[in-house]
């Protein structure tokens, strides 16, 4: 697990995807947490994104750093305990001006089923499953 989150950290930015209906979609992402000893990404419950989510947890990750790239497969798990928001805000101070712990709308999702495969031109894949 601390491989992927390094190399999403490292990223800054991950594309999420998700599905609406039959239609796939995309989005720039750059929250991602170590919580519990758990994967944790950070949304909005306001947005189309976590209804996405809550209608369909299978999720995608992908990012690239330098001439890797990563690939997440997961399910996307809500926890609404107050503990793992205030650890990703934490985490990322520049969010406390648009979300709070307690205001309804600040959501956090943790990972679980995890296959993430980075990948490169010049190296074996690495693959690791939590």
């Amino acid at each position: 697990m601390k491989e992927v989150y390094d190399f999403l950290k490292e990223a800054n930015t991950y594309f999420l995807a998700t599905e609406d209906g039959n239609q796939p979609r995309v989005r720039p992402f750059g929250t991602i947490n170590i919580f519990e000893d758990k994967l944790y990404i950070q949304t909005g419950k306001v947005k189309k994104v976590y209804r996405q989510i809550k209608a369909n947890p299978k999720i995608e990750i992908s990012a690239t750093v330098g001439d890797q790239w990563i690939r997440v497969e997961a399910t996307a798990i809500e926890d609404d305990r107050i503990e793992p928001k205030e650890s990703m805000l934490k985490a990322y101070p520049s969010l406390q001006k648009m979300y709070k712990a307690d205001d309804g709308n600040t959501t956090v999702f943790y990972l679980t089923n995890v296959t993430a495969t980075i990948f490169s031109f010049s190296a074996e894949p690495k693959t690791y499953q939590f």
